[in-house]
């Protein structure tokens, strides 16, 4: 504490004017002032991002294991492979319409099975005329089954 005890050391600053804020008040559009100050982030509304959010290979793997249909169900398929019984067709899985395919992934189209497999590219999707059979999801024996062409099909 000082050794001053003069009169003025007692008194509150600006004391007569309702002190610092009273002053600030004084010099300053204090309400305006309130409304332009950032009140920080607003809220996220996170249905927004999960509508926007990039793919990722997860959940299309998700979405292609939730979007088959066991080959034993559709009659395309079982007429696309007359080589193969009721055991072999419930095994293969065909991607209905619409399912987006993985990128770098190997699939064979039933209905076009002399093109061979192919490999998908970003942005894919099975189409309706497809019958899409993704290799990572079929035994080697039964891919290597309905992948052999031609003279190698078994008569």
């Amino acid at each position: 504490m000082s050794d001053d005890h003069s009169p003025g050391d007692a008194r509150q600053p600006y004391s007569d004017r309702g002190g610092p804020e009273g002053r600030h008040a004084e010099t300053h559009d204090v309400v305006r002032e309130q409304l332009t100050n950032p009140t920080g982030p607003e809220p996220e509304d996170e249905s927004f991002a999960e509508d926007i959010a990039p793919q990722t290979p997860d959940s299309i793997r998700q979405d292609q294991v939730e979007m088959t249909v066991p080959g034993d169900r559709d009659k395309a398929v079982r007429n696309a492979l007359p080589e193969l019984d009721n055991a072999q067709l419930s095994r293969l899985a065909v991607l209905e319409t619409g399912t987006p395919l993985e990128q770098g992934s190997v699939y064979l189209d039933l209905n076009d099975r002399d093109t061979g497999p192919f490999t998908a590219l970003g942005g894919q999707e099975a189409e309706s005329r497809q019958r899409l059979v993704p290799k990572r999801d079929t035994d080697y024996e039964l891919w290597n089954e309905i992948t052999a062409t031609g003279q190698d099909r078994p008569d």
